[in-house]
C-alpha cells in the first residue's frame, strides 16, 4: 500500500475528496464493484484515531489489504474518476518512472 491522496485537513477527508474530485461516497460492495470499472478510481478513507489516510486501491489486491476482515478501523469509500485518482494519489508518476527506468 503506497499511494494516498492528500488534502488540507487530517479529518473529514472522504467528504473532501468526493468534493473536490466529483467523486460519490459509496458502501464497501458498491466500491468493490466499481474495481471492475477502469474508468472509475476507488478511495479508501481509513480512520486511524488522530487522522484519516485516503489510499488508492489501483487493483484488487490493494482493495482487499485495504479491507482486510481483522482490520477493525473504520473506512469510507469514495468513487473518482480513474484518471484524476492516479494523478492526485502520484500513481501515474511512479508508473511512469518505473517505465523510464526499464528502458534505462
Amino acid at each position: 500500500m503506497g499511494y494516498y491522496i492528500e488534502t488540507k485537513h487530517n479529518k473529514g477527508k472522504a467528504r473532501e475528496i468526493a468534493s473536490t474530485y466529483n467523486g460519490k461516497i459509496v458502501t464497501q460492495s458498491q466500491a468493490r464493484l466499481a474495481m471492475g470499472d477502469n474508468s472509475l478510481g476507488v478511495i479508501v478513507v481509513i480512520n486511524n484515531y488522530i487522522f484519516e489516510a485516503a489510499g488508492f486501491a489501483f487493483d484488487m489486491k490493494e482493495f482487499e489489504d485495504f479491507t482486510l476482515l481483522n482490520d477493525l478501523r473504520s473506512k469510507t469509500f469514495v468513487v473518482i474518476p480513474r484518471n484524476i485518482a492516479e494523478v492526485a494519489s502520484g500513481f501515474v508518476k511512479n508508473k511512469f518512472v518505473k517505465e523510464l527506468e526499464q528502458k534505462i
